[in-house]
């Protein structure tokens, strides 16, 4: 007998998209922009004047994808941005239609797919629950012998009569799952919108949805950027690529493909001319890889990884310092780093091409994404180049070390570094 309680054949999904020359305007255009061109055809020979140009092409967010979803699976969905992960959950959710293909589920469905979603900013929290609950299918009567069971899960009992407005996204998305989650559905989709939670409530969603997938027999659909959460609570994992499921299998045997698939984003190359520096030193590579030595672009927080930078150095100097910056992608620093030797004191550089490798430690990094800026100078003297926001790391959360600050302020750690010189 099948089980299957979502079967997805041929799921196509299309967008049009519309450009516009550079003679017309769009299709939102303040008041200047209208005043701006109508003045400036005044000026125009006729003959030079052109109609508005406007191209339309077809996107296909998902094409062709299938599969099937057996009840009691918790299912995670993982790829890079624009890959289709929501698309495909909100097909699911019979929020959006597909183009081709159809879609068969059989059960009740709650979906959590933006952070909240059927809220009145001046409803107050406990008014809604009862419209949150009741667009989610529930009954006035299932909604109030759950009611205390969601407040408490929630954690939001001293702000039950506040207006949701002025509640925090945080509390917005307590909220928001706990109704969700006590819907007691066949299927509960949901996306990355635990994020925006505290890490101590991602881990009691993790272990609700655990929760509701093996001990109450539910199925759970699970989009993630967070590796671990994905490795730990996932009994099978997809792996969507430009709309189409690329791999599924076992989850660390996807999550390794995933990781390993992004190793571009994790290196650069400069050409000869392009190459950051001066006549003293030039930036020839820079990249993040995984301890066995494959570029990444995600670690896990309880995985260490190895900055590497290769350089070339073109006269004795004394005192340069080569290193790297560690911020979060607002431009917060975390920790700066240079690979001079513990007894440098200003000894002198020689000549050659260095690569130099610094062994980031397990657990330093707590979950978010961060920017590397690479640069070279001679303390008090002379800046040789400065690399901002080169490279990007998403660190996951599930086994990052509890307590890490991302609001540290600067700080230069020993870390080990291997500094060998190439031939």
């Amino acid at each position: 007998m099948n089980d299957a309680v979502i079967i997805v054949e041929n799921l196509s999904k299309k967008y049009r998209i519309k450009h516009y020359g550079e003679t017309s305007l769009p299709r939102y255009s303040a008041l200047r922009d209208v005043i701006a061109s109508k003045f400036t055809g005044l000026f125009e020979n006729r003959k030079s004047k052109t109609k508005s140009r406007k191209s339309v092409e077809d996107f296909w967010a998902l094409k062709d994808v299938s599969f099937e979803v057996h009840r009691g699976e918790v299912i995670g969905i993982i790829g890079r941005n624009g890959a289709g992960k929501t698309t495909l959950l909100k097909i699911l959710s019979r929020i959006t239609e597909p183009t081709e293909g159809r879609v068969r589920i059989k059960g009740r469905v709650a979906s959590l797919l933006e952070v909240g979603t059927g809220f009145h900013p001046e409803l107050t929290g406990r008014e809604n629950i009862f419209l949150n609950g009741a667009m989610l299918g529930m009954t006035r009567a299932e909604i109030k012998r759950k009611f205390d069971e969601i407040v408490a899960f929630a954690e939001t009992e001293k702000f039950l009569d506040t207006p949701v407005k002025r509640y925090s996204s945080g509390m917005y998305v307590r909220l928001a799952f706990a109704v969700a989650a006590h819907l007691e559905p066949d299927i509960l989709i949901v996306d990355e919108v635990l994020a925006v939670g505290d890490a101590q409530f991602q881990q009691k969603c993790l272990g609700k949805m655990q929760n509701v997938a093996l001990d109450e027999g539910r199925t759970v659909l699970f989009v993630s950027h967070n590796m671990g959460a994905i490795r730990n609570l996932c009994s099978t994992v997809e792996l969507l690529a430009d709309g189409r499921i690329e791999m599924r299998g076992a989850p660390r045997k996807v999550i390794a493909h995933f990781l390993r698939s992004g190793a571009s984003r994790a290196e650069i190359r400069w050409a000869n001319g392009d190459m950051p520096g001066d006549d003293t030193i030039k930036l020839h590579m820079v990249r993040i890889t995984d301890t066995a030595g494959c570029g990444i672009h995600m670690v896990d927080g309880g995985s260490g990884f190895v900055v590497e930078m290769e350089y070339e150095i073109f006269r004795k100097v004394r005192g340069l310092e080569v290193g790297f910056r560690l911020s979060t992608v607002d431009g917060t620093a975390i920790l700066t780093t240079d690979d001079k030797p513990s007894d440098y004191a200003g000894s002198v550089r020689l000549p050659g091409r260095y690569l130099a490798r610094c062994q980031m430690p397990a657990g330093l990094l707590s979950s978010q994404t961060y920017c590397f800026s690479f640069g070279a100078h001679e303390p008090n003297v002379r800046l040789h180049y400065l690399v901002e926001a080169a490279l990007e790391l998403v660190v996951s959360q599930t086994l990052a070390r509890a307590g890490n600050d991302p609001s540290w302020g600067v700080i230069c750690p020993t870390l080990p570094w291997a500094v060998s010189k190439m031939k």
